[in-house]
Protein backbone atom coordinates (compact mmCIF):
# COMPACT_ATOMS: atom_id res chain seq x y z
CA UNK A 1 0.00 0.00 0.00
CA UNK A 2 2.85 2.38 0.84
CA UNK A 3 4.38 2.13 -2.65
CA UNK A 4 1.31 3.66 -4.21
CA UNK A 5 1.13 6.61 -1.83
CA UNK A 6 0.55 9.85 -3.78
CA UNK A 7 2.89 12.82 -3.33
CA UNK A 8 1.86 15.46 -0.78
CA UNK A 9 -0.06 18.50 -2.06
CA UNK A 10 1.05 22.05 -1.46
CA UNK A 11 -1.68 23.69 0.61
CA UNK A 12 -5.10 22.91 2.05
CA UNK A 13 -6.58 25.99 0.37
CA UNK A 14 -5.13 24.87 -2.95
CA UNK A 15 -6.71 21.46 -2.52
CA UNK A 16 -10.11 22.99 -1.88
CA UNK A 17 -9.87 25.14 -5.03
CA UNK A 18 -8.60 22.21 -7.10
CA UNK A 19 -11.50 19.89 -6.24
CA UNK A 20 -13.72 19.80 -9.37
CA UNK A 21 -17.29 21.09 -9.38
CA UNK A 22 -18.54 17.57 -10.08
CA UNK A 23 -17.17 16.30 -6.76
CA UNK A 24 -18.92 19.15 -4.93
CA UNK A 25 -22.18 18.30 -6.72
CA UNK A 26 -21.83 14.62 -5.85
CA UNK A 27 -21.29 15.71 -2.25
CA UNK A 28 -24.51 17.74 -2.32
CA UNK A 29 -26.37 14.79 -3.83
CA UNK A 30 -25.12 12.66 -0.95
CA UNK A 31 -26.06 15.41 1.52
CA UNK A 32 -29.70 15.50 0.47
CA UNK A 33 -30.07 11.72 0.17
CA UNK A 34 -28.46 11.19 3.56
CA UNK A 35 -30.77 13.82 5.07
CA UNK A 36 -33.68 11.75 3.81
CA UNK A 37 -32.26 8.36 4.80
CA UNK A 38 -31.05 9.35 8.27
CA UNK A 39 -34.35 11.06 9.09
CA UNK A 40 -35.88 7.60 8.67
CA UNK A 41 -33.04 5.50 10.07
CA UNK A 42 -32.64 7.54 13.26
CA UNK A 43 -36.19 6.54 14.24
CA UNK A 44 -36.43 3.13 12.59
CA UNK A 45 -35.05 0.98 15.45
CA UNK A 46 -37.49 2.61 17.90
CA UNK A 47 -40.32 2.25 15.36
CA UNK A 48 -39.54 -1.45 14.89
CA UNK A 49 -39.23 -2.28 18.60
CA UNK A 50 -41.76 0.16 20.06
CA UNK A 51 -44.46 0.37 17.38
CA UNK A 52 -44.22 -2.94 15.53
CA UNK A 53 -43.02 -5.09 18.45
CA UNK A 54 -39.84 -6.44 16.83
CA UNK A 55 -37.06 -8.01 18.90
CA UNK A 56 -33.51 -6.63 19.02
CA UNK A 57 -32.38 -9.75 17.13
CA UNK A 58 -34.86 -8.87 14.38
CA UNK A 59 -33.50 -5.31 14.26
CA UNK A 60 -29.97 -6.71 13.92
CA UNK A 61 -30.99 -9.04 11.12
CA UNK A 62 -32.91 -6.33 9.26
CA UNK A 63 -29.98 -3.93 9.50
CA UNK A 64 -27.50 -6.65 8.58
CA UNK A 65 -29.49 -7.85 5.56
CA UNK A 66 -30.18 -4.27 4.43
CA UNK A 67 -26.63 -2.99 4.67
CA UNK A 68 -25.10 -6.20 3.35
CA UNK A 69 -27.45 -5.98 0.37
CA UNK A 70 -26.18 -2.48 -0.36
CA UNK A 71 -22.55 -3.50 -0.16
CA UNK A 72 -22.93 -6.73 -2.12
CA UNK A 73 -24.90 -4.99 -4.91
CA UNK A 74 -21.95 -2.64 -5.39
CA UNK A 75 -19.84 -5.41 -6.91
CA UNK A 76 -22.26 -5.77 -9.82
CA UNK A 77 -22.74 -2.06 -10.41
CA UNK A 78 -18.99 -1.51 -10.17
CA UNK A 79 -18.23 -4.18 -12.77
CA UNK A 80 -20.93 -2.84 -15.10
CA UNK A 81 -19.63 0.72 -14.81
CA UNK A 82 -16.13 -0.44 -15.77
CA UNK A 83 -17.32 -2.59 -18.66
CA UNK A 84 -19.52 0.06 -20.27
CA UNK A 85 -17.31 2.99 -19.31
CA UNK A 86 -20.26 4.89 -17.83
CA UNK A 87 -20.75 5.74 -14.15
CA UNK A 88 -23.53 8.36 -13.98
CA UNK A 89 -26.46 6.32 -15.35
CA UNK A 90 -25.97 3.64 -12.70
CA UNK A 91 -25.57 6.25 -9.97
CA UNK A 92 -28.80 7.91 -11.12
CA UNK A 93 -30.63 4.57 -11.12
CA UNK A 94 -29.44 3.86 -7.58
CA UNK A 95 -30.41 7.24 -6.17
CA UNK A 96 -33.76 7.09 -7.95
CA UNK A 97 -34.61 3.69 -6.50
CA UNK A 98 -33.67 4.82 -2.98
CA UNK A 99 -35.87 7.90 -3.35
CA UNK A 100 -38.81 5.77 -4.52
CA UNK A 101 -38.70 3.61 -1.37
CA UNK A 102 -39.11 6.45 1.13
CA UNK A 103 -42.96 6.52 1.22
CA UNK A 104 -43.08 2.82 2.06
CA UNK A 105 -41.55 3.32 5.51
CA UNK A 106 -44.46 5.56 6.46
CA UNK A 107 -46.94 3.02 5.11
CA UNK A 108 -45.38 -0.10 6.71
CA UNK A 109 -47.57 -1.94 9.23
CA UNK A 110 -45.44 -5.08 9.74
CA UNK A 111 -41.80 -5.92 10.36
CA UNK A 112 -41.73 -7.73 7.00
CA UNK A 113 -42.89 -4.58 5.20
CA UNK A 114 -40.07 -2.59 6.79
CA UNK A 115 -37.60 -5.29 5.77
CA UNK A 116 -38.77 -5.10 2.15
CA UNK A 117 -38.58 -1.30 2.09
CA UNK A 118 -35.15 -1.32 3.72
CA UNK A 119 -34.02 -4.03 1.29
CA UNK A 120 -35.09 -2.02 -1.76
CA UNK A 121 -33.60 1.19 -0.33
CA UNK A 122 -30.25 -0.51 0.18
CA UNK A 123 -30.31 -2.06 -3.31
CA UNK A 124 -30.49 1.53 -4.51
CA UNK A 125 -27.54 2.44 -2.33
CA UNK A 126 -25.63 -0.55 -3.65
CA UNK A 127 -26.28 0.33 -7.28
CA UNK A 128 -25.02 3.88 -6.85
CA UNK A 129 -22.11 3.35 -4.44
CA UNK A 130 -19.26 1.89 -6.51
CA UNK A 131 -19.96 3.96 -9.67
CA UNK A 132 -20.15 7.14 -7.58
CA UNK A 133 -16.85 6.44 -5.80
CA UNK A 134 -15.21 5.52 -9.10
CA UNK A 135 -16.62 8.74 -10.59
CA UNK A 136 -14.95 10.78 -7.82
CA UNK A 137 -11.64 8.98 -8.48
CA UNK A 138 -12.04 9.65 -12.24
CA UNK A 139 -12.52 13.37 -11.63
CA UNK A 140 -9.46 14.13 -9.47
CA UNK A 141 -5.67 13.71 -9.69
CA UNK A 142 -3.96 11.39 -7.15
CA UNK A 143 -2.37 14.30 -5.26
CA UNK A 144 -5.75 15.50 -3.93
CA UNK A 145 -7.56 12.15 -3.91
CA UNK A 146 -7.80 11.96 -0.10
CA UNK A 147 -9.11 15.52 0.11
CA UNK A 148 -11.74 14.86 -2.59
CA UNK A 149 -13.05 11.73 -0.91
CA UNK A 150 -12.95 13.48 2.45
CA UNK A 151 -14.95 16.41 1.11
CA UNK A 152 -17.62 14.17 -0.42
CA UNK A 153 -17.81 12.20 2.82
CA UNK A 154 -18.11 15.41 4.88
CA UNK A 155 -20.98 16.71 2.76
CA UNK A 156 -22.64 13.29 2.91
CA UNK A 157 -22.35 13.33 6.68
CA UNK A 158 -23.76 16.84 7.01
CA UNK A 159 -26.90 15.23 5.64
CA UNK A 160 -26.59 12.58 8.31
CA UNK A 161 -26.67 15.43 10.86
CA UNK A 162 -29.59 17.28 9.28
CA UNK A 163 -31.74 14.15 8.99
CA UNK A 164 -31.88 13.35 12.71
CA UNK A 165 -32.19 17.07 13.58
CA UNK A 166 -35.26 17.24 11.34
CA UNK A 167 -36.52 14.04 12.96
CA UNK A 168 -36.23 15.54 16.46
CA UNK A 169 -37.98 18.76 15.43
CA UNK A 170 -40.71 16.91 13.55
CA UNK A 171 -41.31 14.46 16.41
CA UNK A 172 -41.70 17.39 18.80
CA UNK A 173 -44.02 19.30 16.46
CA UNK A 174 -46.08 16.28 15.38
CA UNK A 175 -46.60 14.77 18.84
CA UNK A 176 -44.28 11.76 18.24
CA UNK A 177 -46.20 10.65 15.14
CA UNK A 178 -43.38 8.62 13.57
CA UNK A 179 -45.30 7.69 10.44
CA UNK A 180 -46.02 11.33 9.64
CA UNK A 181 -42.38 12.21 10.27
CA UNK A 182 -41.31 9.53 7.78
CA UNK A 183 -43.27 11.32 5.01
CA UNK A 184 -40.97 14.35 5.33
CA UNK A 185 -38.08 12.21 4.03
CA UNK A 186 -39.57 12.15 0.52
CA UNK A 187 -38.64 15.76 -0.37
CA UNK A 188 -34.82 15.75 0.18
CA UNK A 189 -34.59 12.40 -1.63
CA UNK A 190 -36.26 13.94 -4.69
CA UNK A 191 -33.89 16.93 -4.57
CA UNK A 192 -30.89 14.57 -4.53
CA UNK A 193 -32.04 12.83 -7.70
CA UNK A 194 -32.63 16.16 -9.47
CA UNK A 195 -29.17 17.47 -8.54
CA UNK A 196 -27.48 14.37 -9.90
CA UNK A 197 -29.48 14.38 -13.12
CA UNK A 198 -28.89 18.07 -13.86
CA UNK A 199 -25.67 19.00 -12.06
CA UNK A 200 -23.09 16.23 -12.64
CA UNK A 201 -21.24 15.61 -15.91
CA UNK A 202 -19.25 12.43 -16.42
CA UNK A 203 -15.60 12.84 -17.55
CA UNK A 204 -15.15 11.89 -21.21
CA UNK A 205 -12.01 9.92 -20.32
CA UNK A 206 -13.97 7.23 -18.45
CA UNK A 207 -15.03 5.35 -21.58
CA UNK A 208 -11.47 5.35 -22.98
CA UNK A 209 -10.24 3.60 -19.82
CA UNK A 210 -12.50 0.57 -20.34
CA UNK A 211 -10.81 -2.81 -19.79
CA UNK A 212 -10.18 -4.86 -22.98
CA UNK A 213 -12.33 -7.72 -21.65
CA UNK A 214 -14.97 -8.21 -18.96
CA UNK A 215 -13.60 -6.98 -15.58
CA UNK A 216 -14.37 -10.31 -13.92
CA UNK A 217 -12.08 -12.16 -16.33
CA UNK A 218 -9.24 -13.93 -14.50
CA UNK A 219 -6.59 -12.01 -16.42
CA UNK A 220 -8.17 -8.70 -15.41
CA UNK A 221 -8.68 -9.63 -11.74
CA UNK A 222 -5.00 -10.62 -11.56
CA UNK A 223 -4.23 -6.88 -11.84
CA UNK A 224 -5.68 -6.45 -8.33
CA UNK A 225 -2.55 -7.24 -6.34
CA UNK A 226 -1.79 -7.99 -2.69
CA UNK A 227 -1.82 -4.30 -1.70
CA UNK A 228 -5.44 -4.05 -2.84
CA UNK A 229 -6.50 -7.28 -1.13
CA UNK A 230 -4.87 -6.08 2.10
CA UNK A 231 -7.16 -3.04 2.00
CA UNK A 232 -10.12 -5.38 1.40
CA UNK A 233 -9.16 -7.54 4.39
CA UNK A 234 -8.76 -4.52 6.67
CA UNK A 235 -12.14 -3.17 5.57
CA UNK A 236 -13.81 -6.51 6.33
CA UNK A 237 -12.36 -6.80 9.83
CA UNK A 238 -13.31 -3.17 10.52
CA UNK A 239 -16.87 -3.94 9.43
CA UNK A 240 -17.01 -6.91 11.81
CA UNK A 241 -15.94 -4.56 14.58
CA UNK A 242 -18.39 -1.78 13.78
CA UNK A 243 -21.73 -3.49 12.92
CA UNK A 244 -24.82 -1.26 12.44
CA UNK A 245 -25.36 2.18 13.97
CA UNK A 246 -28.83 0.94 14.96
CA UNK A 247 -27.17 -0.47 18.07
CA UNK A 248 -25.98 3.02 19.05
CA UNK A 249 -29.60 4.18 18.95
CA UNK A 250 -30.74 1.20 21.01
CA UNK A 251 -27.92 1.74 23.52
CA UNK A 252 -29.00 5.34 24.08
CA UNK A 253 -32.63 4.28 24.52
CA UNK A 254 -31.45 1.58 26.95
CA UNK A 255 -29.77 4.23 29.11
CA UNK A 256 -32.96 6.31 29.33
CA UNK A 257 -32.96 8.72 26.39
CA UNK A 258 -36.62 9.66 25.64
CA UNK A 259 -38.02 8.53 22.29
CA UNK A 260 -38.36 12.08 20.94
CA UNK A 261 -34.64 12.66 21.53
CA UNK A 262 -33.35 9.30 20.25
CA UNK A 263 -32.29 10.84 16.88
CA UNK A 264 -29.80 12.94 18.88
CA UNK A 265 -27.55 9.86 18.79
CA UNK A 266 -27.17 10.12 15.02
CA UNK A 267 -26.80 13.91 15.23
CA UNK A 268 -23.81 13.59 17.58
CA UNK A 269 -22.18 10.78 15.60
CA UNK A 270 -22.70 12.42 12.22
CA UNK A 271 -21.64 15.88 13.35
CA UNK A 272 -18.29 14.58 14.59
CA UNK A 273 -18.00 12.42 11.46
CA UNK A 274 -18.66 15.38 9.18
CA UNK A 275 -16.23 17.71 10.93
CA UNK A 276 -13.41 15.16 10.88
CA UNK A 277 -13.76 13.52 7.44
CA UNK A 278 -12.37 16.33 5.27
CA UNK A 279 -9.39 17.18 7.54
CA UNK A 280 -8.63 13.46 7.75
CA UNK A 281 -8.64 13.29 3.94
CA UNK A 282 -6.26 16.26 3.72
CA UNK A 283 -3.89 14.71 6.27
CA UNK A 284 -4.00 11.38 4.42
CA UNK A 285 -2.59 13.14 1.34
CA UNK A 286 0.38 14.34 3.44
CA UNK A 287 1.30 11.20 5.41
CA UNK A 288 1.15 7.43 5.11
CA UNK A 289 -2.54 6.57 4.98
CA UNK A 290 -2.01 3.48 7.14
CA UNK A 291 -0.89 5.63 10.10
CA UNK A 292 -4.14 7.54 10.05
CA UNK A 293 -6.06 4.28 9.68
CA UNK A 294 -4.31 2.96 12.79
CA UNK A 295 -5.38 6.05 14.72
CA UNK A 296 -8.96 5.46 13.58
CA UNK A 297 -8.82 1.90 14.91
CA UNK A 298 -7.61 3.09 18.30
CA UNK A 299 -10.49 5.58 18.47
CA UNK A 300 -13.00 2.80 17.69
CA UNK A 301 -11.58 0.68 20.53
CA UNK A 302 -12.09 3.63 22.90
CA UNK A 303 -15.64 4.11 21.59
CA UNK A 304 -16.51 0.45 22.19
CA UNK A 305 -15.07 0.53 25.71
CA UNK A 306 -17.06 3.65 26.62
CA UNK A 307 -20.27 2.18 25.17
CA UNK A 308 -19.72 -1.15 26.92
CA UNK A 309 -19.20 0.53 30.30
CA UNK A 310 -21.82 3.26 29.82
CA UNK A 311 -24.44 3.62 32.54
CA UNK A 312 -25.92 6.97 31.50
CA UNK A 313 -27.08 8.81 28.42
CA UNK A 314 -24.22 11.32 28.72
CA UNK A 315 -21.60 8.57 28.73
CA UNK A 316 -23.30 6.90 25.78
CA UNK A 317 -23.16 10.13 23.79
CA UNK A 318 -19.41 10.37 24.49
CA UNK A 319 -19.02 6.88 23.05
CA UNK A 320 -21.16 7.86 20.07
CA UNK A 321 -18.96 10.93 19.45
CA UNK A 322 -15.84 8.73 19.48
CA UNK A 323 -17.59 6.38 17.05
CA UNK A 324 -18.19 9.34 14.71
CA UNK A 325 -14.54 10.39 14.97
CA UNK A 326 -13.51 6.87 14.01
CA UNK A 327 -15.78 7.03 10.95
CA UNK A 328 -14.32 10.38 9.92
CA UNK A 329 -10.77 9.05 10.21
CA UNK A 330 -11.37 5.84 8.27
CA UNK A 331 -14.21 5.85 5.73
CA UNK A 332 -12.92 8.34 3.17
CA UNK A 333 -9.44 6.98 3.83
CA UNK A 334 -10.45 3.43 2.91
CA UNK A 335 -12.06 4.73 -0.30
CA UNK A 336 -8.83 6.54 -1.18
CA UNK A 337 -6.77 3.40 -0.42
CA UNK A 338 -8.89 1.39 -2.85
CA UNK A 339 -8.20 4.00 -5.57
CA UNK A 340 -4.49 4.00 -4.66
CA UNK A 341 -4.15 0.24 -5.04
CA UNK A 342 -6.44 -0.53 -8.03
CA UNK A 343 -5.78 0.08 -11.76
CA UNK A 344 -7.83 2.92 -13.24
CA UNK A 345 -9.66 0.60 -15.66
CA UNK A 346 -10.85 -1.58 -12.75
CA UNK A 347 -11.86 1.07 -10.23
CA UNK A 348 -15.56 0.26 -10.31
CA UNK A 349 -14.83 -3.46 -9.95
CA UNK A 350 -12.35 -2.79 -7.14
CA UNK A 351 -14.90 -0.77 -5.16
CA UNK A 352 -17.53 -3.42 -5.85
CA UNK A 353 -15.35 -6.31 -4.60
CA UNK A 354 -14.28 -4.29 -1.56
CA UNK A 355 -17.91 -3.73 -0.67
CA UNK A 356 -18.90 -7.32 -1.43
CA UNK A 357 -16.52 -8.59 1.24
CA UNK A 358 -17.51 -5.81 3.63
CA UNK A 359 -21.20 -6.57 3.01
CA UNK A 360 -20.80 -10.19 4.02
CA UNK A 361 -18.91 -9.07 7.12
CA UNK A 362 -21.64 -6.56 7.99
CA UNK A 363 -24.38 -9.16 7.73
CA UNK A 364 -22.48 -11.44 10.11
CA UNK A 365 -21.57 -8.57 12.44
CA UNK A 366 -25.10 -7.19 12.81
CA UNK A 367 -26.61 -10.66 13.36
CA UNK A 368 -23.94 -11.44 15.96
CA UNK A 369 -24.44 -8.06 17.65
CA UNK A 370 -28.18 -8.71 18.01
CA UNK A 371 -27.62 -12.19 19.44
CA UNK A 372 -25.03 -10.94 21.93
CA UNK A 373 -27.39 -8.14 22.98
CA UNK A 374 -30.28 -10.55 23.63
CA UNK A 375 -28.20 -13.28 25.27
CA UNK A 376 -25.68 -11.32 27.34
CA UNK A 377 -26.85 -7.70 27.37
CA UNK A 378 -25.81 -4.51 25.53
CA UNK A 379 -22.28 -4.37 26.97
CA UNK A 380 -21.31 -7.71 25.39
CA UNK A 381 -22.01 -6.35 21.91
CA UNK A 382 -19.47 -3.57 22.35
CA UNK A 383 -16.88 -5.71 24.16
CA UNK A 384 -16.82 -8.08 21.19
CA UNK A 385 -16.62 -5.11 18.82
CA UNK A 386 -13.55 -3.88 20.68
CA UNK A 387 -12.00 -7.35 20.33
CA UNK A 388 -12.45 -7.37 16.56
CA UNK A 389 -10.95 -3.88 16.36
CA UNK A 390 -7.86 -5.02 18.28
CA UNK A 391 -7.50 -7.83 15.71
CA UNK A 392 -7.66 -5.28 12.87
CA UNK A 393 -5.07 -3.08 14.59
CA UNK A 394 -2.69 -6.03 15.03
CA UNK A 395 -3.13 -6.97 11.36
CA UNK A 396 -2.47 -3.38 10.25
CA UNK A 397 0.67 -3.19 12.42
CA UNK A 398 1.95 -6.48 10.99
CA UNK A 399 1.34 -5.31 7.44
CA UNK A 400 3.10 -1.99 8.06
CA UNK A 401 6.10 -3.77 9.61
CA UNK A 402 6.45 -6.01 6.53
CA UNK A 403 6.07 -3.18 3.99
CA UNK A 404 9.29 -2.08 2.25
CA UNK A 405 10.71 1.26 3.39
CA UNK A 406 11.22 4.03 0.81
CA UNK A 407 14.68 3.68 -0.72
CA UNK A 408 15.20 0.21 0.70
Amino acid sequence: MNASKPPPPATSAGEMRAIPRGVWMLGLVSLFMDTSSELVHSLLPVFLVGTLGASVVAVGLIEGVAEATALITKVFSGVISDWFGRRKPLALLGYGLAAATKPFFALASTVEAVLLARFADRIGKGIRGAPRDALVADMVPPAIRGAAFGLRQSLDTIGAVLGPVLAIAAMALLADNIRLVFWIAVLPAAIAVALLALGVEEPAATASARPPRTPIHRAELAALDSAYWTVVALGAVLTLARFSEAFLVLRAADTGLPETWVPLVMVVMSLVYSLSAYPAGVFSDRMERTRLLGLGLIVLILADLVLALSGSTAATLVGVALWGLHMGLTQGLLAALVADTAPERLRGTAYGLFNLVSGIALLLASALAGLLWDWFGPAATFWVGAGFTVMALIGLAARTARAPRPGA
